[in-house]
């Protein structure tokens, strides 16, 4: 059985202060997926960033305190890849591959799109390039667990407020049909909803208001796999009784082993 966390810190200084690396210290998961590091290599000095009993890869933004990935990993990986040859994924760390017998699990953060035109056109060029690797991985014939913060809700199920949401990227028609097209035609399959097809169970919540003591939130963060890992999924969870981060761990369970 393989524990694979995936969380956005949002910050992991900020997460660490706040109880993140003890907690999962406890969890004892095989892989685990940060995004939005906010940090650069050389700030994560502290034992505390090197958890005991992994290998810890960390992947910064040529700006400070901005983006960032990072992967942790109890098996060493055959290889670590972190640059595709193309802006901003590279520039701004977004993608971390660890890549084992077989499989590959990826960190991924994709940009948000809702604070400006520019930026959401910026958010819709990085999927159209990213799609294009999506389709070569499938063609390598690895299988593959993509934990990402997408910064897209899938379906209407998938956040509380969709109906005033629509016209806000996170839920624009087009970012949900490129998840159609990688659902549908590519052949990738968001893992949590093989298990879970509850409402309500979400990953982000804004700061605002009370959104999350009221749970008005979007389920943001997935692992998404290859067609060979949709009968090896076994459990899907997100961790809410402590606050690390806007955002909170989701965990699945696998029934694979990972070696190299």
């Amino acid at each position: 059985m393989a524990k694979i966390i995936t969380c956005n810190t949002n910050g992991i200084r900020s997460a660490a202060s706040k109880g993140f690396f003890d907690w999962l210290a406890a969890q004892q998961a095989d892989v685990v997926c940060i995004q939005e590091t906010k940090a650069q290599v050389d700030q994560l000095s502290d034992p505390v960033f090197t958890p005991a009993g992994y290998h810890c890869y960390y992947n910064d933004a040529i700006k400070k305190g901005y983006s960032g990935t990072a992967l942790y990993s109890k098996v060493k990986p055959q290889r670590v890849i972190s640059r595709l040859g193309w802006d901003p994924l590279d520039s701004e760390g977004r993608y971390l591959q660890a890549d084992f017998k077989g499989l590959s699990v990826i960190s991924l953060y994709m940009p948000s799109g809702s604070s400006s035109d520019a930026v959401l056109e910026k958010k819709l060029r990085f999927m159209d390039d990213f799609l294009v690797h999506l389709r070569a991985l499938r063609r390598a014939r690895r299988e593959v667990i993509l934990c990402a913060d997408w910064n897209i809700c899938h379906k209407e199920i998938d956040l509380k407020n969709w109906r005033a949401n629509q016209k806000n990227s996170g839920f624009l028609p087009e970012e949900r049909a490129w998840l159609d097209v990688l659902y549908d035609e590519v052949g990738y399959t968001d893992s949590f909803r093989l298990v879970n097809q509850e409402a309500e169970q979400y990953t982000w919540w804004s700061n605002r208001g009370q959104a999350r003591a009221n749970n008005v939130g979007w389920r943001l963060d997935y692992q998404v796999i290859t067609p060979k890992l949709v009968d090896k999924v076994q459990a899907a969870s997100i961790y809410t009784e402590e606050r690390f981060s806007d955002h909170a761990p989701q965990i699945m369970e696998y029934d694979l082993e990972i070696t190299v």
